[in-house]
């Protein structure tokens, strides 16, 4: 199984289009936000994970998340399992608590199976 996108986003919604192939409609995407307030800020955004199994794949697979500061500490972490027909697409929905002490980014660093990760940064802009 592989990692196609990762974004984070405010929400998604899943429709059938003709011929019976899936659309999912993703909506806010972001790699930034304003602060509601000064630092310290702990939201719980929605990161989305598109995933792809080959056809001769089991569908079976272990997605891990693990953010970090940019000093590669770590603020919080997820491991969860994923299933996807094989030769098919699939969606994965990630929320995790992370609190930024100052403002700038925090990094997903997400991995299918302990491959090589795809990397997602959200930064905490100043309140406008």
């Amino acid at each position: 199984m592989d990692i196609v996108a990762a974004l984070f986003i405010e929400g998604l919604n899943m429709r059938q289009a003709p011929g019976g192939a899936t659309r999912i409609d993703l909506q806010g995407v972001h790699f930034s936000f304003a602060a509601p307030h000064p630092p310290p800020v702990s939201l719980d955004p929605h990161l989305v994970v598109l995933v792809r199994a080959a056809a001769d794949d089991s569908g079976l697979s272990a997605l891990e998340v693990v953010f970090t500061k940019p000093d590669g500490s770590e603020v919080a972490s997820t491991k969860q399992p994923v299933q996807v027909e094989p030769g098919k697409f699939g969606r994965q929905l990630v929320k995790a608590e992370l609190t930024w002490d100052d403002y700038g980014p925090i990094e997903a660093h997400c991995s299918i199976d302990g491959k090589p990760p795809i990397v997602v940064p959200l930064t905490l802009l100043p309140p406008t």
